[in-house]
């Protein structure tokens, strides 16, 4: 058909056509495929495509959308939440890397916008050290593509996790303690809001927006692109040691005091396995060391290792990229849902200590992890992001089997705690967002709430509620 007049009559020659009988007959009820604009029919996958099987599930839950828009630009995702806003009635999963611990990037029966085509990063100003990306990219292709700058940006511990959800969340990662969280290091965000319309937000314009992105994110809008401040990095310090950890609860609080008194640039992550047939439990400990100079490495690392005695031990200096090539390719393959909680911990006291043991014993945890914080991330006043666990030392996260019986042992060390990482915890009971934001913050989101989304589209998550503005309002 000729161009022109494809462009002046787009309703024909378009790429929509009949879908075959056997994709539609698996098509779920309650979703208006047949009024899918246009624009978007190169982006929709239904259940009943070939490829459904590679975007229904993220990497730690099951999924079975309805339908997955897997947008380009900025553009299609104001399209894909249009005919969002036009199904009201169903679940929306946002998802930029699929690795979301709390597993609110699928649904059943749902929509999920797609953002990991979204995967650009560029460099905008060397000056500054300024840098965009998409948040379809991922930490490992950022951290690589920086390293050559000498700069870095403070994520995770794994390459593979995208940069929208961690973006918007927090960020506490392998640099917390020399560099912050990857939300301070934000200087600008473009978001798709709840009406569709297109913001830049920042210190300088859409002030109160740019505050709630940096730690609620997720009930605002869909960032389509950020703008980072890198920090300077040269090679650090890079340390993987495997310990005897049979006094499970004198390991923890060593290494807390260990991390509390450590000078800031030393920033380590424990993870502490129950025992099995009669082993004795052992601690896999990773610390990065912000510098690279062997003797400040050794005198960091050295505190550490006289905890207990060693298994194993791998120290090198590295780029921080290379600490990020850990990813696993492949597609995300989650099956059931995910069973996870966190708590913000200000110090390990040997009381906590002890309720961790044996919690990591009873066998309802498979996964015991802690992350030390303090140094920078305590810099930053609480105001000043909607982050709420900015006085602590440490931000632990376990997994289990049985969500049930997970949350009964989590609840009964409930007092240890002062805050919760969100995106680590799947517990989706209300008073979690007590837990998560302190009481002024939670009142500032939730009147930013009923402005920028009072229809609250942006609700299957850890959802801050709009205030009701009339009677019959649905959350």
């Amino acid at each position: 058909m000729n161009e022109d007049i494809q462009r002046e009559f787009p309703q024909f020659g378009s790429r929509r056509e009949t879908r075959p009988a056997v994709i539609r007959a698996k098509r779920h009820p309650g979703i208006a495929y047949d009024a899918i604009p246009a624009s978007l029919i190169d982006s929709v996958i239904e259940p009943g495509d070939g490829n459904y099987q590679r975007v229904k599930s993220t990497f730690f839950r099951g999924g079975a959308p309805g339908i997955v828009f897997q947008v380009n630009n900025t553009e299609q995702v104001v399209e894909a939440l249009a005919f969002v806003r036009s199904h009201p009635h169903l679940p929306l999963g946002i998802r930029s890397g699929g690795h979301g611990i709390s597993g609110r990037s699928t649904n059943d029966g749902g929509i999920v916008i797609d953002l990991s085509r979204m995967n650009k990063i560029e460099i905008l100003d060397e000056s500054t050290r300024r840098v965009r990306i998409e948040p379809g990219a991922r930490w490992m292709d950022v951290a690589s593509t920086l390293a050559p700058y000498g700069w870095a940006l403070s994520s995770g511990d794994n390459g593979g996790v995208g940069v929208g959800g961690l973006a918007t969340s927090g960020g506490i990662g392998l640099f917390a303690r020399a560099h912050g969280l990857t939300i301070d290091h934000l200087r600008a965000v473009e978001m798709v809001l709840a009406d569709g319309s297109v913001v830049r937000a920042s210190e300088q314009e859409n002030q109160d927006l740019f505050w709630a992105v940096r730690g609620a994110g997720a009930n605002f809008g869909i960032v389509t692109s950020f703008e980072f401040q890198a920090a300077e990095s040269g090679n650090v310090g890079w340390a993987q040691l495997i310990l005897d950890a049979s006094d499970i609860a004198g390991f923890l609080q060593k290494w807390g005091t260990v991390l509390e008194n450590s000078p800031r640039d030393l920033t380590s992550f424990l993870i502490l396995n129950p025992p099995r047939q009669s082993q004795p439990a052992v601690a896999y400990v990773m610390a990065v060391v912000n510098s690279d100079d062997p003797k400040t490495i050794r005198n960091r690392l050295q505190p550490i290792a006289e905890i207990a005695p060693m298994y194993r031990q791998q120290v090198e200096i590295t780029p921080y990229a290379s600490i990020l090539t850990n990813a696993q390719g492949g597609d995300h393959n989650g099956q059931g849902e995910p069973a996870s909680r966190s708590g913000s911990l200000e110090h390990i006291t040997p009381e906590f200590a002890v309720a961790a043991a044996r919690l990591i014993q009873s066998g309802v945890t498979y996964f015991f992890q802690i992350r030390s914080m303090g140094g920078a991330v305590s810099d930053v006043p609480v105001e000043a992001t909607a982050f709420g666990s900015r006085s602590a030392n440490f931000e632990v996260t376990a997994a289990g089997t049985s969500r049930e019986r997970l949350n009964d042992a989590w609840d009964s060390m409930h007092h240890y705690f002062s805050g919760l990482y969100l995106i680590f915890d799947t517990d989706q009971r209300p008073e979690r967002l007590q837990d998560a934001f302190p009481p002024k913050t939670i009142e500032r989101l939730r009147e930013l709430k009923s402005r920028y989304d009072p229809e609250n589209i942006f609700r299957d998550n850890f959802n801050i509620a709009p205030r009701p503005k009339k009677e019959g309002f649905r959350e």
